[in-house]
């Protein structure tokens, strides 16, 4: 993923068969300048037994990395993939492939509050 930069973690997010894996970035000026705000580029990975449950796990990822309290009023708000409560999200990309116990995905999105 060439947008991201910094430090990777790997664990656990929820009970169950789902794992994801975590790749945190720099915040980014050239992003920020058109927003005028803070923005930052996050990518995760997320694995489990179907494509959509993946993907939820990886986005997880991206807001848990982003902000806890944020990711807490979305998990409330039963909102989806893309949405990231107080944050305009931009530059969402996705892929999944068969691995792990079924399915990994990866997602990437800039965050600018």
């Amino acid at each position: 993923m060439g947008i991201t930069k910094g430090v990777a973690a790997t664990g656990l997010l929820m009970a169950g068969l789902a794992m994801a894996t975590l790749t945190v970035s720099a915040p980014d000026a050239a992003a920020a300048g058109k927003g005028g705000g803070t923005c930052l580029n996050k990518a995760a990975s997320g694995t489990n037994t179907t494509v959509d449950g993946a993907k939820f796990q990886a986005w997880e990822a991206v807001l848990q990395a982003t902000d806890w309290g944020m990711w807490s009023t979305f998990m409330a708000s039963g909102a989806g993939i893309g949405v990231a409560p107080g944050y305009k999200v931009s530059n969402v990309k996705s892929s999944c492939a068969k691995g792990g116990i079924g399915y990994t995905c990866k997602i990437q999105a800039t965050l600018c509050k």
